[in-house]
């Protein structure tokens, strides 16, 4: 009942905040409305390094993922444990997370919260490419304060396309490719005055690169919405069913004589696992303006995903079948006004989460589970992010978020169960913690071509329950402690005539960062001493031509441990250098274009290395080409992926005690993929 008065009375709070500024706004001069089926603030976040990838990008991009794609943004790095097809399986990092990246990296779908509170991460995979109209970047974590824990790393929010204002439209592609690959792409939309219509959907089969590294994916978006003059209303659903293979780890042993990367690298360890995932996602919204200048907005999402994991883990099977829904509302205001002759714009809400997750642990999938683990989380929270020009070429951006997170927690342990008697049950939880963030950033335009920026920021993540249960139960405790972080930043963006750049340099500054040890006897989460990332991240893009287009980021990243028995260690997988060059050609208008991309990832150290004894995880460099045309209302394109066949992996987990002994998982050589399709 607290929590319901909190929240009740935070909207009134909220109501009065916008009712003041609609009765002001008629003697004020506002800025631009904002988009709020975007994100939450339509121009960035004041002193963040930001980056927008736009619907052509993905269109163009030689690389057949979403992964690929973002990997070639500044400060981000990939890691995967499948062959990387479809993206399944491959892990996006912001700024040198490592193993831990998907709880550091905050995903959005339209501007609300696409990562669970689990460990799954986002599979990219399961949001059809073509509905995507762009994809908004923000390092650091100074998202925090608008969206929530998990922004330590950075937010990535996918924005999909809609069919508002436009004729009735369809679209269809199919596509062919390496490893028995299948895929099919379709859309359509359509809109008849102020309402509109959108469907995206795609499936793709593939038997993968490796024994036992097949995908099966089928996505699907719908949009319906009314756009009046004074407000919108929207219903968004999605669906995902996806199946995969899971093949397992290579193993390296130099002193054993072994080395299963080289005598059978596509084979697999566990030619039996698999998982299989459904998911399903309804959003409802509205939006009311008053005057120019105030905007309120009230939506709110339910979300299912029913996940069965079958996997061999350390000789022994193991099930895991688990269903986790998650119900949402999040009311706020963006108001955009005059305060004492100043302009000031302003984001301001209420965001109210709870999820519920049942998962069930046995032997087999047909025996009684040794453990039920029953979890709820609620998470209730207000927030304020202003942004107040002070001069015509000064914006200053100050916000701050309170969050109060509830978690209740219980195992029904059976120990007369197969596997039940090597375990034990975990410990009842029942806590509740009270965390904020907060944002103080600038920015400075010395002239349209130079503008420096910088931010200070606090970040936090609360641990999700896949590190509260952990791979068994000891220790037999669900309590982990709330990991912290502090970010300053600084930087500098510029335009002269067709050359852009954007250069930023960074310090963060982590406690109780909450680390997975993967080896007996641990096999569970833990905290960490406390951690350093430092980095500098540069990007640029060069128009020689209107048909001839550079691109081009360079990334220094170190991730470090700051105190403790590791003190000065590297951070497992964190690649200190990564960079790549595009370039994107318009041989002939429509009818030939040819696209091409070089990226480099240094080397980085395997998880389980927090010692920084075993050998590196090599440096690697590939090369992706594209050439695509359309005639009239038919395109295609024919695409290679890794074209010189470079034999690589970015993800190994190492012995902790015997040098040269790991677990390594390769990825694909050279692939290829062709396309076709027709608009109507």
């Amino acid at each position: 009942m607290g929590t319901k008065r909190r929240i009740c009375g935070a909207l009134v709070a909220l109501a009065a905040v916008a009712a003041t500024a609609a009765h002001a706004q008629s003697t004020t001069e506002v800025l631009p409305a904002i988009d709020v089926w975007a994100s939450r603030t339509d121009a960035g976040i004041v002193g963040a390094s930001t980056s927008v990838i736009t619907a052509e990008d993905i269109a163009r991009s030689p690389g057949t993922t979403l992964q690929d794609l973002l990997s070639q943004e500044a400060g981000v790095q990939t890691n995967s444990t499948s062959s990387g097809q479809n993206g399944a399986g491959t892990v996006v990092d912001l700024r040198g997370f490592g193993a831990t990246a998907s709880s550091n990296t905050l995903v959005l779908l339209n501007g609300r919260r696409l990562t669970d509170i689990d460990n799954s991460g986002i599979d990219l995979s399961t949001i059809p490419r073509n509905s995507i109209q762009r994809i908004e970047i923000t390092r650091g974590n100074s998202g925090a304060v608008l969206y929530g824990d998990g922004a330590v790393g950075g937010v990535i929010n996918i924005v999909t396309k809609t069919g508002v204002a436009q004729l009735p439209s369809g679209r269809v592609e199919a596509g062919f490719g390496s490893f028995n690959q299948h895929e099919i792409n379709a859309s359509a939309a359509a809109s008849k005055g102020p309402y509109s219509v959108s469907a995206f959907g795609n499936g793709v089969n593939s038997d993968g690169y490796r024994v036992n590294d097949y995908v099966r994916q089928r996505n699907a978006v719908g949009d319906l919405r009314y756009t009046g003059d004074t407000g919108n209303a929207w219903l968004n659903i999605t669906g995902d069913d996806q199946h995969l293979g899971l093949p397992g780890a290579r193993l390296v042993d130099v002193n054993a004589g072994i080395n299963e990367l080289a005598t059978d690298r596509r084979g697999a360890t566990t030619p039996d696992a698999y998982s299989s995932k459904t998911g399903a996602s309804l959003t409802a919204g509205v939006s009311r303006t008053f005057g120019s200048s105030v905007e309120l907005i009230l939506d709110g999402n339910l979300r299912r995903k029913d996940q069965t994991i079958f996997s061999t883990l350390f000789g022994s099977d193991t099930s895991d079948v688990r269903t986790l829904t998650t119900a949402s509302v999040t009311p706020r205001a963006n108001i955009s006004t005059l305060w004492f002759g100043v302009p000031n714009k302003i984001t301001t809400g209420i965001d109210y989460y709870n999820s519920t997750l049942e998962a069930k642990r046995s032997v087999d999938l047909t025996d009684p589970p040794y453990h039920t683990y029953n979890l709820n989380q609620q998470s209730a929270a207000v927030y304020w992010q202003q942004t107040v020009s002070v001069l015509p070429t000064t914006d200053i951006s100050f916000g701050a978020r309170l969050q109060q997170t509830r978690l209740s927690a219980r195992d029904l342990y059976d120990p007369t169960a197969p596997g039940g008697a090597f375990d034990a049950q975990a410990i009842p939880l029942d806590s509740t913690e009270l965390q904020h963030a907060l944002h103080l950033g600038f920015e400075h335009r010395f002239s349209p071509m130079f503008t420096v920026f910088g931010r200070l920021a606090r970040s936090f993540r609360t641990p999700n329950v896949d590190e509260r249960i952990g791979v068994n139960a000891f220790p037999v405790d669900f309590n982990l402690k709330t990991q912290t972080s502090r970010d300053i930043e600084g930087g500098v963006r510029g335009r002269f005539g067709d050359f852009e750049w954007q250069s930023s340099v960074y310090e963060m500054l982590l406690n109780n960062e909450i680390l997975f040890i993967p080896f007996p006897p641990i096999g569970a989460d833990i905290n960490l001493d406390p951690t350093r990332r430092v980095g500098v991240e540069n990007s640029a893009t060069l128009r020689l031509s209107d048909a001839l287009r550079l691109k081009g980021a360079l990334s220094y990243t170190r991730a470090t441990f700051r105190e403790g028995m590791y003190a000065g260690n590297d951070i497992p997988l964190v690649s200190r250098w990564t960079g790549n060059v595009g370039l994107t050609w318009d041989i002939y208008p429509k009818l030939a274009a040819f696209d091409a991309v070089v990226r480099y990832v240094g080397e980085r150290r395997m998880d389980n290395d927090q010692a920084n004894f075993q050998p590196l995880i090599p440096a690697h460099t590939t090369v992706d080409l594209r050439l695509a045309g359309e005639m009239k209302n038919l395109f295609w394109s024919a695409s290679v992926q890794n074209l010189f066949n470079v034999l690589y992996f970015d993800y190994a987990v190492a012995s902790s005690a015997t040098f040269d002994r790991y677990n390594a998982y390769p990825l694909a050589g050279r692939t290829f993929m062709v396309k076709a399709g027709a608009t109507f």
